[in-house]
């Protein structure tokens, strides 16, 4: 395994690879029931194949994710073999004692004392202002001074602008998470995010480099591209190695369900270093994003320039999520997702009262009210 460092963090040398502990192997399909057995055959084998960093979050697997981090380094004598990394839950902070007691809470699933790596979970405009607003950021400071926190940083869910924003108003960061994968170059933080941070000495985390799964198992078409390289590689590898040629990019956390998965994404982040792409692969990988990019129906680059809509529809959400479901056939999944959680959070399409508010700040010219109607039909249906 190959190591990397977080610029405002040398002294830890992390794996290239990290592993995410968000779709470990369940029984029946159900997401709180872990199959402990095959998930700590998986979690040995990365400690095995040499990645030392672990993430994973309060609302994981139902919450069991982070139960499930616990026991299995307690039975296995592995918390002192690992950076572990863990986020609070900012959605569930409505006063400043709740970040006591969730923090409090967490040390007790994860039967340890302290979290070496601990992230503001999932940061929006809206969860950053309530953060400071009710003293996060203290909290943070006070909790790596008696050592139950090691670093602190923030994932990220949000435009860019947003993004830049958080960067600058905290100027003791050590490290984000954003999304980044081959096809996501400008969504959310994106590429310029990424520089951003660079810029300011901010390490960053790569998560969803495979898109959920969607990209280590494309289409046959691209499929078909990437055997034009003539090396046999997985669509899976061609993804990894597209997040791992930022040399910005500290660690790629892969998702991962079985011990198989584990070995053959280490052998990855063994083999990779940065800024070693060469111009055909290049080619290769733009060729794939392409072909999915022709496939999503709102040209929306996620810019955020559209918001705030008065109605408090969030636009590039509902653009992105009907965006994933044409070009990855997710419907299945993306539709729930929408009709479960986005309306009901009152950030919807259904929302949209036709203003025309956001229509001029569009730099893509989106017919926004009616990609909305659309987007909002399809994803219903």
């Amino acid at each position: 395994m190959l190591y990397r460092r977080f610029p405002r963090i040398p002294e830890k040398e992390i794996s290239a690879v990290g592993f995410g502990l968000m779709r470990l192997p369940t029984i029946d399909n159900d997401p709180k029931r872990i199959d402990e057995s095959a998930a700590e055959e998986a979690l040995l084998a990365a400690l095995e194949e040499g990645i030392n960093y672990i993430d994973t979050a309060f609302p994981y697997h139902g919450g069991m994710s982070e139960v499930f981090a616990g026991k299995a380094m307690e039975k296995l004598g592995l918390r002192d073999k690992l950076y572990l990394a863990t986020k609070c839950p900012t959605w569930l902070v409505k006063e400043p004692s709740d970040f006591e007691s969730l923090f409090a809470k967490q040390l007790e699933r994860l039967k340890t004392d302290r979290i070496d790596f601990y992230l503001l979970h999932a940061l929006n405009t809206e969860r950053w202002e309530r953060v400071k607003k009710l003293g996060g950021m203290e909290f943070l400071e006070k909790a790596k001074r008696d050592g139950r926190i090691g670093h602190i940083g923030f994932s990220f869910h949000d435009p860019l602008p947003t993004f830049k924003r958080i960067i600058d108003e905290y100027e003791s960061w050590e490290f984000c998470q954003v999304q980044y994968n081959y096809v996501d170059t400008a969504f959310q933080a994106g590429d310029e995010g990424i520089r951003y941070a660079a810029e300011r000495e901010i390490g960053c985390i790569v998560m969803e480099p495979l898109r959920g799964g969607s990209l280590a198992n494309p289409p046959p078409a691209v499929k078909d591209i990437f055997a034009e390289y003539g090396k046999p590689r997985t669509a899976a590898e061609w993804a990894l190695r597209f997040a791992l040629e930022r040399q910005e990019v500290a660690t790629v956390l892969s998702g991962m369900g079985s011990a198989m998965q584990v070995r053959e994404n280490a052998a990855v982040g063994s083999s990779v270093r940065p800024n070693s792409m060469t111009r055909a692969e290049t080619a290769l990988i733009e060729r794939a994003a392409a072909f999915f990019k022709e496939k999503m129906p709102v040209p929306c680059t996620t810019c955020g320039y559209c918001q705030p809509c008065p109605q408090g529809v969030n636009i590039p959400d509902v653009f992105n999520i009907y965006n994933t479901a044409s070009a990855f056939g997710r419907l299945g999944d993306r539709g729930p997702w929408y009709r479960n959680s986005v309306i009901p959070g009152g950030t919807g399409a259904d929302r949209c009262v036709s203003c025309g508010e956001c229509l001029p700040k569009c730099p893509q010219s989106i017919a926004i009210i009616d990609k909305l109607a659309e987007a909002h039909a399809f994803l219903m249906g």
